[in-house]
């Protein structure tokens, strides 16, 4: 029971500050004062600008993480950081990886008196962490691929109206919104500080990681070799993208069922196990305490995970 105070309590404690933090944000954008003060402030008769409280962390973060900047796994932190589209460097966000979990066990270890407990919390707020990177990067690209359709359609009538490639990039960098937008201002700035446009387009493919990216800048190469009509390219490719899109989107519908039972599959035991822990104990600790128990435990994870890698194989569909 002590464990599930100490969860309840970190879970109330979590709410609390998150409606807390709701709250001041709501206040200041409604507060003229601090709409302007968050921009710039005088005083002095001089302007002197007003950093943000990330800003303000993140400079924090930065001289935690100049020791650190160019060791280790930190230049490919650094590379994943810009495909997640997070403003922090690899340092920066290790700094914070660390201290997070830190700061996680530290209050677990208070609460509940277990170092097991308090290495456990802080390896799964680590964890959390790094899934949070994973996920805006899959959700990045994600959004990139449902807008390279509508990009394409955008260059090529920029080309047809006289405007050059070069050109035709400022404007989807302008007009389209992110992560497009910023990925083609990226490669807009590249091209202006003298880098190659063949070499901008591919570090831009190395970012996002996506096939049909890839697809588009190695038709822009080829033509720019051989020649040809770079529109109505770019239309067909357009077209063959805007396709698998729709056809993604329908296998993801008819696969939705089996995605269900494997995330079922996967909660169900430890709903189980918080529900007989909390009305029944002493069953639950049959399978902890008796070594058929433990036995069965480990069987029966093996079992859950193998299941899992089964459905996802079923529902994997390559479109």
């Amino acid at each position: 029971m002590i464990i599930l105070a100490a969860l309840v309590a970190a879970l109330a404690a979590f709410v609390l500050s998150l409606l807390f933090m709701i709250y001041i944000q709501h206040l200041r954008r409604n507060n003229i004062f601090f709409r302007l003060r968050r921009h710039r402030i005088i005083k002095g008769g001089q302007v002197i600008e007003q950093p943000y409280f990330m800003e303000r962390m993140r400079n924090i973060l930065s001289r935690l993480a100049a020791p650190i900047a160019e060791r280790g796994p930190v230049p490919a932190l650094d590379f994943r950081m810009r495909q997640a589209g997070i403003p922090l460097l690899g340092g920066e966000f290790l700094v914070l990886l660390v201290g997070s979990a830190v700061a996680v066990g530290v209050v677990t270890l208070m609460l509940t008196l277990s170092r097991g407990m308090a290495v456990l919390f802080g390896g799964l707020t680590a964890a959390g962490l790094w899934i949070v990177v994973s996920w805006r990067f899959y959700r990045r690209r994600n959004a990139f691929t449902e807008q390279l359709g509508d990009c394409l359609t955008t260059v090529a009538n920029a080309l047809r109206a006289g405007f050059s490639f070069q050109q035709a990039v400022d404007v989807v960098a302008r007009d389209m919104e992110p992560p497009i937008s910023d990925e083609f201002a990226q490669v807009s700035r590249e091209v202006s500080m003298s880098v190659p446009l063949d070499a901008a387009l591919e570090a831009m493919c190395r970012r996002v990681e996506s096939a049909d990216l890839d697809l588009v800048v190695s038709a822009v190469l080829i033509q720019r070799e051989v020649g040809g009509n770079l529109a109505q390219i770019l239309d067909n490719i357009g077209d063959t993208i805007q396709e698998r899109i729709r056809m993604k989107r329908e296998i993801y519908a008819l696969t939705a069922q089996g995605r269900m039972s494997a995330w079922v599959l996967i909660l169900l035991p430890f709903a189980m196990a918080l529900f007989l822990y909390i009305f029944k104990p002493s069953q639950l600790m049959i399978l902890i305490n008796h070594p058929v128990g433990r036995i069965a435990l480990i069987g029966s994870l093996i079992l859950e995970i193998i299941g899992y890698i089964v459905i996802q194989r079923i529902v994997d569909v390559d479109a």
